[in-house]
């Protein structure tokens, strides 16, 4: 007798390669070639970058390498895509 449900509880206990890296190694995937963007408040670039000021209510762009560098902080996505334009790094997507 086949029975669907332990199919999924099967597809459910598998877990995708790449949640299991650390951070060294998720880092040596990209090197220095990728970068990703993400929005960030003020609030928590303060705590962030110390020799800078925010806005804490403000909404800006960090971008940074896949090692965790930050590489630029703005305040638009045009920006980060200007920026980008003349560099060899690729940009990943977050979700």
């Amino acid at each position: 007798m086949y029975e669907k449900r332990n199919d999924e509880a099967a597809a459910e206990a598998l877990i995708h390669p790449l949640k299991s890296l650390t951070r060294a190694q998720f880092a040596a995937l990209g090197g220095d070639a990728v970068a990703y963007m993400r929005p960030v408040s003020g609030a928590i670039l303060s705590t962030m970058i110390h020799d800078a000021e925010f806005d804490a209510a403000a909404e800006y762009q960090l971008l940074m390498s896949a090692d965790g560098t930050p590489l630029l902080v703005t305040d638009t996505e045009e920006a980060v895509t200007d920026w980008l334009g003349d560099k060899n790094l690729g940009l990943a997507t977050l979700h």
